[in-house]
């Protein structure tokens, strides 16, 4: 089934979907390696964005609620699988917003949630309004979070492409307003780096009240971006938290 929101290397034998959500500014790209990282049981299907990709010509959505329900309408229409998402910084928002979306329409529940590089939802930092700041002060940011190639941020005519996706996105992360709902009904992972400024331990252990279930912590030795300086390891851990999963559903 062909669908612009979800990318994706369909193959036989597989018994559990990965759905992943990049960071603002990312895209499926990010995930790219993770195919042939995992076990073959698993599928790993990348959320695109309008504004990357191949949507790249696409305005970016500036407007949260209607992303996150364009996403789990899209998923409630893929082919149906045993699924878990995964998501960091922006993403991890937005996963965490379509799991609740779907809880409260009484749709299939994600059978784990990873939630990476992301504070606690009702426990985030005041908004750095980096989508309100002239485009030579956003980059000089950017260049700061460590997350984006030196000579990508250095290319002006390439910048200048990719600056209002990366608004849109940074919008969206800033503006997110957090609702108390009924915490979710499935297992959560939060993935986390020692040196991330943008993190505390007081405000992740707050997702463990967004969640019924058992909520644990992995630390990692990097900073913002550790998902990129520490790939084979958190592939290592994702992988090992859906061994059981694909076991079963093999059963």
């Amino acid at each position: 089934m062909n669908n612009p929101w979800l990318i994706r290397r369909p193959a036989p034998g597989r018994s559990l979907r990965l759905y992943c959500f990049a960071y603002a500014g990312g895209g499926p790209a990010v995930y790219a390696p993770w195919q042939a990282a995992l076990d073959p049981a698993i599928e790993v299907c990348a959320i695109q964005l309008p504004g990357r990709g191949a949507r790249f010509g696409e305005t970016p959505w500036r407007d949260m609620a209607l992303l996150v329900a364009t996403i789990a309408e899209a998923i409630e229409r893929d082919s149906p699988l045993p699924f878990a998402f995964f998501g960091h910084s922006l993403g991890a928002l937005l996963a965490f917003e379509v799991a609740g979306y779907r809880q409260r329409r009484g749709w299939a529940a994600p059978v784990h949630l990873f939630a990476s590089g992301c504070n606690a939802p009702q426990r985030r930092s005041p908004s750095l309004d980096l989508h309100l700041m002239e485009d030579a002060e956003l980059i000089e940011s950017l260049r700061e979070y460590n997350g984006s190639p030196p000579e990508v941020l250095a290319n002006r005519e390439l910048m200048t492409l990719l600056l209002p996706m990366v608004r849109a996105d940074f919008l969206l992360a800033e503006t997110y307003a957090y609702q108390a709902r009924e915490p979710l009904d499935l297992p959560l992972s939060v993935l986390a780096g020692r040196h991330d400024e943008h993190t505390t331990a007081a405000q992740l252990e707050g997702w463990q009240l967004e969640s019924r279930q058992p909520c644990r912590i992995e630390w990692y030795e990097g900073d913002h971006f550790f998902l990129n300086q520490c790939r084979e390891q958190v592939i290592e851990f994702v992988g090992a938290q859906l061994g059981l999963l694909t076991a079963s559903c093999r059963a």
